[in-house]
């Protein structure tokens, strides 16, 4: 749960005046349906950055910048600023790459390995504010050979690595006479991509256009716009009135445009779930046992057929059910009978009102979810309507994140992460203890060391049998010593007017709308003849 995938308060409360002026003025930036060179798209969230130092675009898919690879539609790694796969030496402590010609930065200064080092080298600086260094943990050095080669050795083999060679380079000559922290690049970025940021109006609407110096050929979609709409049924107006070309939607409102003439629906299946965090802080949420009642008392097929109609799975853990890491067995049926035999056996007793009590300590905690997220609110009052069941109160409070993140400590949250590419990517931070209340790194500060072992040996073998077996260990642990209840996998859904063709939806990550969606390819898109 990076920075780029929640809502600021501020952003949200804008968010919604400009919505519903918009739908009565759609020429705000708005094709109104009538251009296929112009697009606009309404987006629940904005980033907090537009820079790649501090995280922006990480996974790929920013249209502002390029990594030495990108990924395709069905993920695989393909060269992007590097003219071909990395050269992997031997040992897989070396990989080297090679870079494309002729790239220029949208200022129309010309790419050089000299760039490609200073982002890593940037990023994995501590005074840099990027709290997914981790994710770079391996890497030992990055170097320049010349001006076209970039060499990176690791500490360790780390299998995954060239994944994570996605993330976006930027201008040393730019980037590198700033502060990454509070420099202007964070909102005025220079990048290699197919467009360029023209117009940010904060909490309201990001704009783009076609990047004049691309490396990659001119975009027939020349700009467009993302509208930034906290409020699911806002968005669903501003489509339907045609203000909007696309926009993200929950199942119940996506399914309000099945039968429109002139729209069409994707549904992309993603690794995104939501779960309860579970601080170990807590009075209550401290306690195994209430975690673990928790856990048998929950009913996640009923939420995937009630609040999500269907569009996704069970979440038996952070992975799917259909990842080939996936611990085979571990699913298991709703159960509030083994759920009390664990609060009796741990001493929680039923007082006279239903709620457990143990040594004065009643059985409650607040449970808060982001305003403005209807999906995440039915979630969170399914989760309570459950754990009463066990004798546990669950009190449901909405938050903007201003008001929930200081409060992540000690209070749970309805929380949503989930990353694509390799186990590595999506556990090591959401679980590894080194980690534990990082910003949104390990929300509920879980603390397992078998965990640990399981995650440090995933990330540093390169032995496709003892990662499995490593991750393996790790989601039947996770069963004995649940952190976070996890409770559905969800499907991504999106209404666009059916005016282009090329559109395709990828695997997706947490992180959608504004980075994953119909739209990851927009530069390819061909109006519809």
């Amino acid at each position: 749960m990076t920075t780029t995938r929640r809502t600021r308060g501020a952003a949200v409360a804008a968010a919604v005046v400009a919505g519903v002026a918009a739908c009565s003025a759609p020429s705000e930036g708005g094709s109104g349906g009538s251009s296929a060179d112009s697009v606009v798209i309404g987006v629940a969230s904005e980033p907090d950055t537009l820079s790649p130092l501090l995280g922006y675009g990480k996974d790929g898919n920013s249209k502002i910048f390029d990594g030495l690879l990108a990924r395709d539609a069905d993920l695989k790694l393909k060269p992007a600023l590097a003219k071909s796969l990395p050269e992997v030496a031997d040992d897989g402590l070396t990989y080297t790459y090679t870079l494309r010609e002729g790239v220029k930065f949208s200022d129309g200064e010309p790419l050089t390995a000299a760039d490609v080092v200073f982002t890593y080298r940037t990023v994995l600086d501590e005074k840099t504010n990027n709290t997914s260094r981790s994710e770079l943990d391996a890497v030992k050095d990055v170097r320049a050979s010349g001006d076209d080669k970039v060499v990176f050795r690791l500490k360790y083999p780390y299998a995954p690595f060239a994944g994570r060679t996605v993330l976006p380079v930027v201008p040393e000559h730019i980037a590198g006479k700033q502060d990454p922290n509070t420099g202007s690049f964070n909102t005025q970025p220079v990048g290699t991509g197919p467009y360029v940021l023209s117009a940010w109006s904060k909490g309201e609407k990001l704009t783009f256009k076609a990047n004049p110096h691309y490396w990659g050929g001119a975009p027939k979609v020349t700009t467009f716009t993302m509208a930034v709409i906290a409020d699911d049924n806002v968005r669903a107006t501003r489509l339907r009135s045609g203000d909007l070309d696309g926009a993200v939607l929950p199942p119940n409102l996506a399914a309000t445009f099945k039968n429109d003439e002139g729209m069409k629906s994707y549904e992309a299946r993603s690794y995104d779930f939501r779960a309860v965090t579970l601080p170990t802080a807590g009075k209550v949420t401290g306690d195994r046992a209430i975690r673990q009642a928790l856990d048998a008392a929950v009913d996640r097929k009923a939420m995937v057929d009630k609040i999500l109609d269907g569009a996704g799975t069970p979440a038996y853990g952070p992975l799917p059910v259909d990842d080939p890491s996936f611990a085979k067995g571990i699913e298991r049926e709703p159960d509030v009978g083994k759920a009390t035999r664990i609060l009796d056996e741990a001493g929680w007793k039923t007082g006279e009102d239903g709620i457990r009590a143990k040594d004065g300590q009643r059985a409650t905690f607040t449970l808060l979810y982001p305003s403005g997220d209807k999906v995440r609110q039915d979630h969170a009052l399914a989760y309570a309507s459950d754990a009463k069941k066990a004798g546990i109160d669950v009190r449901v409070e909405s938050a903007t994140w201003e008001v929930i993140e200081p409060r992540m400590k000690d209070d749970a949250v309805l929380a949503g992460f989930g990353s694509t590419g390799d186990p590595d990517f999506g556990l090591y931070t959401l679980l590894h203890s080194s980690l534990a209340g990082d910003g949104f790194n390990n929300m509920a500060r879980y603390d397992n060391p078998a965990v640990d072992q399981a995650l440090d040996t995933g990330r540093r073998t390169q032995e496709p049998d003892k990662r499995k077996a490593a991750y393996d260990r790790l989601q039947r642990e996770l069963v004995k010593d649940p952190g976070y209840t996890f409770l559905t996998h969800i499907n991504h859904l999106y209404v666009l007017a059916d005016r282009w063709e090329g559109l395709t939806t990828q695997l997706e990550p947490h992180e959608h709308g504004f980075a994953s969606g119909p739209w990851w390819n927009i530069e390819d898109w061909q109006p519809k003849k």
